[in-house]
C-alpha cells in the first residue's frame, strides 16, 4: 500500500512538472483536416488529450464493471458464505479442544453445510476429534484413515490412528503407523521418536542407529540430545556383542565413551571388552577417567578385580589407589572398606565403613559393618544391631526407570518402552526420610554408643541365629529341672544328672551369658521341642 502512495505522489508531481514545463514555453499547435486549419495553444491541447484518455479510461471500467457485477455478485455471496464457514470451524475446533462435543459438533455439521469438505480438510479433523469426545472411536478412525488417504492431511491421520492404536494396546499396528509416517516425513519428532523407541525394543540396533542419524541431520533432536541417545544404542550393541565379538564390543564402547564421557555402561563394556583381550592397562585407564567423573560401584568394583590372579592385598591396594583419586566420596570409602574386609584387615575396613555411613548414612555402609562384625567377631547381637541399622536407613542408588527397579542397565524401559530411561539413583525417591509408622534412622553415633557388648564368641566357630536361640532355651529348661536342696536336719538325697555322650547334665550347664557350653543340645525329655526359628531381615 505505501509503494502504491508514493508511485502516485510521483506520477502526479511529473505531470505538474510537465504542466509548468509547457506554460513556460508558451506556442500553438495546427491540424490541418479536410481543408480546415484547427489551431489552439499547446498547453490546451495537452490539457484535452490527458482529459480524453482520463475518460475513455472510466467509461473503460464501468462497461468493465457492469459486464461482471453477475460473476462479481456472486463472488461476494460466496466469499461472505466462507467466511461464515470458517468462523464456524473455528469455533468448532476451540469446542473440541475445551471439551465440547455438543458445540463441536454442531459446529462441525455447520462448516460442512457451509464449506465442502474436499476444499477445507479441517472439517475432517473437527469431527474426528468431536467422535473421540463423545466416546465414538470407530467414526473416529474412519475419519482419520480418510485423512491418511489425502497427501495434505496424510501426516495428521497417520498421528490420529498411531494414537488410538497405542489406546487400544495394538503395539504392532502402531509401530507400522509410526514407521509409515517417519519413512514419509522424517522430520516428525513423535514419528522419529516411536519408530527409534521400537526399533530398539526389538533390538534392531542398526536401524535404530540408521534413524536416529537422519532425525539428527533433519536437526529433529537437538545435538546433545542425538549424541546422548547414540552412545545408549551403541553401548547396548556393544552388549549384545561382548560374548561372541569383544572387539566389536570393544570398538562400539569406545564410540559411545567418545559422545558420552561419564556414560558408566559404556566404560563397564569398554574395560569388560579390553580384559578378554588382555588390555588390562588400557582398562583400567577407562575406569579411572569415568570414575574421576562418576564414582560407580560397579567401576570401582570392575577395578579392583581387574587382574583375577591378584590376592586380596593386592586388591585393597587398587581399592586405595581409587580413593585417592576421589577422596573423601563415599563410594570410595565403601570400595576400601569391602577390599580391607576381604583381606582380613578388620581394623582398616571398620574405619572406612564408618567413615562411609558419617558421610551418608545408607544401607550398603551398615550391611558393610554387619559383614565385618560376623567375620571378626561372630557376635550376632552386634550382627543384628547393624542389621536393624541398615532396616532403618535410606536404601542405596539403584538402576530406576518409570518405578521399575533393575540390578543392571537397561537401554529400554520395560515399563514404557522409552529408550535411555533408566537413571542411577535411590529407589522411591519421593518418599524422604523415615516411613510414618517406622523408626527413624539413627546416626553412625547413636549406632556405635548403642552398640551391644561383645560377647565371649570365638570367631573360629561362629554360631548362628537358631543355635543362640536353642542355647538359651537349654539354659532356662536346665534350671528349670534343677532339683530343690533338701532341709539342713534331713540327709540330702543324691540325683543322678541325665549325661550323654553329646551334651553336659542340666545341673551342670551354664547360662548362655556366662559362657557357651560346648554343646547345647540339652533339653527336658518331658518338654515338647520347639520348631526353630531364624531371624530374617528384607
Amino acid at each position: 500500500m505505501l509503494i502504491r502512495l508514493v508511485v502516485f505522489a510521483l506520477f502526479v508531481l511529473l505531470l505538474a512538472y510537465g504542466f509548468s514545463w509547457l506554460a513556460d514555453r508558451p506556442g500553438d499547435l495546427s491540424l490541418i483536416w479536410e481543408g480546415q486549419i484547427y489551431q489552439t495553444k499547446l498547453i490546451v491541447a495537452a490539457s484535452a488529450i490527458i482529459a480524453l484518455v482520463a475518460a475513455v479510461m472510466i467509461a473503460w471500467w464501468f462497461v468493465r464493471l457492469v459486464w461482471t457485477s453477475p460473476h462479481s455478485v456472486t463472488r461476494y455471496f460466496r466469499a461472505r458464505k466462507r467466511d461464515r464457514g470458517y468462523q464456524a470451524l473455528s469455533t468448532g475446533l476451540i469446542a473440541a479442544g475445551a471439551g465440547n462435543a455438543l458445540l463441536a459438533r454442531k459446529m462441525a455439521a455447520r462448516s460442512r453445510g457451509l464449506i465442502r469438505a474436499d476444499q477445507e480438510p479441517l472439517i475432517n479433523l473437527l469431527e474426528a476429534q468431536a467422535a473421540l469426545i463423545e466416546g465414538r472411536h470407530d467414526e473416529a478412525r474412519a475419519k482419520f484413515e480418510a485423512m491418511a488417504n489425502d497427501p495434505e492431511t496424510r501426516e495428521l491421520g497417520l498421528r490420529g490412528l498411531y494414537l488410538e492404536a497405542r489406546r487400544l494396546g495394538a503395539n504392532e499396528a502402531a509401530r507400522q503407523y509410526a514407521e509409515k509416517a517417519a519413512d514419509n516425513a522424517p522430520y516428525l519428532p513423535w514419528a522419529a521418536q516411536a519408530t527409534l523407541e521400537y526399533r530398539s525394543q526389538a533390538g534392531h540396533w542398526d536401524d535404530a542407529i540408521r534413524l536416529l542419524e537422519q532425525q539428527k541431520a533433519a536437526r529433529v533432536v537437538e545435538k546433545a540430545e542425538a549424541n546422548r541417545l547414540h552412545a545408549v544404542l551403541l553401548t547396548a550393541r556393544a552388549g549384545e556383542k561382548l560374548e561372541s565379538n569383544p572387539t566389536g564390543a570393544r570398538d562400539d564402547a569406545l564410540q559411545a565413551l567418545k559422545l558420552a564421557a561419564d556414560f558408566i555402561p559404556a566404560a563397564l563394556i569398554a574395560a569388560k571388552a579390553l580384559f578378554r583381550e588382555g588390555g588390562v592397562r588400557k582398562a583400567a585407564s577407562i575406569l579411572e577417567q569415568t570414575w574421576k567423573s562418576a564414582p560407580h560401584p560397579e567401576i570401582g568394583q570392575a577395578y579392583v578385580r581387574a587382574r583375577s590372579g591378584d590376592s586380596t592385598l593386592d586388591r585393597l591396594k587398587r581399592a586405595e589407589r581409587l580413593e585417592g583419586q576421589r577422596p573423601n566420596n563415599v563410594e570410595s570409602l565403601l570400595v576400601v572398606a569391602q577390599a580391607a574386609l576381604d583381606a582380613q584387615e578388620f581394623a582398616k575396613a571398620r574405619a572406612k565403613a564408618e567413615a562411609a555411613a558419617r558421610m551418608q548414612p545408607r544401607e550398603a555402609a551398615y550391611l558393610l559393618l554387619a559383614d565385618i562384625e560376623e567375620a571378626e567377631t561372630g557376635d550376632q547381637g552386634r550382627v543384628r544391631h547393624w542389621l536393624a541399622q541398615a532396616l532403618k536407613a535410606p536404601r542405596d542408588p539403584a538402576w530406576v526407570a518409570d518405578g521399575s527397579v533393575s540390578d543392571k542397565w537397561l537401554p529400554v524401559s520395560p515399563v514404557t518402552g522409552r529408550l535411555d530411561a533408566f537413571e542411577w539413583k535411590a529407589p522411591f525417591g519421593q518418599i524422604e526420610g523415615a516411613l510414618e509408622d517406622g523408626p527413624a534412622p539413627a546416626s553412625i553415633e547413636t549406632a556405635l554408643k548403642t552398640l551391644p557388648p561383645l560377647r565371649d564368641v570365638r570367631p573360629e566357630s561362629p554360631v548362628n541365629d537358631h543355635r543362640i536361640i536353642e542355647l538359651e532355651r537349654a539354659a532356662t529348661i536346665a534350671e528349670a529341672v534343677r532339683p530343690t536342696p533338701a532341709p539342713r536336719s534331713a540327709k540330702p538325697k543324691p540325683v543322678e544328672p541325665v549325661v550323654s555322650d553329646k551334651a553336659p547334665a542340666p545341673s551342670e550347664a551354664k547360662p548362655f551369658f556366662g559362657g557357651l557350653p560346648d554343646d547345647p543340645g540339652v533339653r527336658d525329655p518331658r518338654v515338647e521341642p520347639e520348631p526353630k526359628t531364624r531371624l530374617r531381615l528384607f
